[in-house]
């Protein structure tokens, strides 16, 4: 199953890339919505290999997801690929200059079921797939906002 979006945003790619790569912010937005987040791996510096250990509820039942880095290409290209059960998925970020102030994202989740549970909720996924494909879209809009915002400030 597969969600994508693309927004453009009013910021330098520089700046884009450097939004989403702040990997601390989004380990602190986790927390906040009652995850547990702990970092796998020992890299002081930002690229492959980085990897992550999260712990939440989701749909009543509690959840372990382990989330690795995988390909980190400043400033264009971001992929994380991710574990849950007998779930996978992979989340690709892409972003493209417009313009000296313009940057194309595009975001792309794509969830793979390993196991018959996990096929099971991939198909009631499916069934909520507009009202899903509405929020991701929102979702992704709202960060995209943010970093304009954001890079608004700091001009």
């Amino acid at each position: 199953m597969k969600f994508s979006t693309r927004k453009d945003i009013d910021a330098p790619i520089d700046h884009v890339f450097a939004s989403v790569s702040d990997f601390q912010v989004y380990e602190r937005a986790a927390m906040r919505r009652g995850a547990q987040v702990r970092r796998l791996d020992n890299q002081d510096v930002k690229g492959p290999g980085m990897a992550w250990q999260a712990d939440f509820e989701f749909r009543g039942k509690k959840r372990a997801l382990e989330i690795t880095l995988e390909d980190y290409e400043a400033p264009t290209n971001l992929e994380f690929l991710g574990t849950s059960g007998g779930l996978s998925g992979a989340c690709e970020i892409e972003l493209i200059a417009l313009s000296p102030s313009k940057t194309r994202l595009k975001l792309s989740v794509d969830l793979r079921p390993q196991t018959l549970s996990a096929r099971l909720l991939v198909q009631s996924l499916k069934l909520a797939k507009g009202n899903l494909d509405k929020k991701f879209d929102a979702r992704v809009a709202e960060l995209s906002d943010n970093v304009a915002a954001q890079y608004r400030q700091t001009a």
